[in-house]
């Protein structure tokens, strides 16, 4: 998290201070990237731009229940965390072309990673959560 703790190899093996600074979790570049992409919508935009690129109307159409605004702001802190390159292309009214970039691409390995996980456990959490709420 700080900069003892910035190449972290295993995060359950990183030595973390006792009690961890509420200033210094801010400022983690994990919080920060979980942020990003653990917002509704990001996951699924680099999902889908990791299979192809999308003109914004397409990808718009492609995701049920978004609205333009919230696509706009999505891919607009995608492109400014560099996981997406926006291309504006001289057509009238112009189109415009998303797509990941070398460093987006990086980031599928470990979100299908975590999907895998998610769907190998979701009976275990689930059935957690409802022993939970029994009480």
């Amino acid at each position: 998290m700080s900069g003892t703790h910035t190449e972290v190899p295993v995060l359950v093996s990183a030595p973390l201070p006792d009690p961890v600074p509420a200033e210094e979790y801010e400022r983690c570049p994990v919080t920060d990237v979980l942020r990003r992409i653990g917002d509704k919508w990001s996951i699924l935009v680099i999902v889908l731009l990791g299979k192809r690129p999308y003109r914004f109307n397409e990808l718009h159409r492609g995701i049920e229940g978004i609205s333009q605004r919230m696509l706009t702001r999505t891919l607009r802190g995608l492109e400014a965390d560099g996981l997406v390159h926006r291309e504006v292309f001289p057509t009238n009214p112009p189109s415009v072309e998303y797509r990941l970039t070398p460093l987006g691409r990086t980031l599928l390995d470990p979100l299908s990673a975590l999907a895998e996980w998610a769907v190998e456990h979701a009976g275990d959490i689930a059935a957690s959560r409802s022993s939970y709420q029994a009480g």
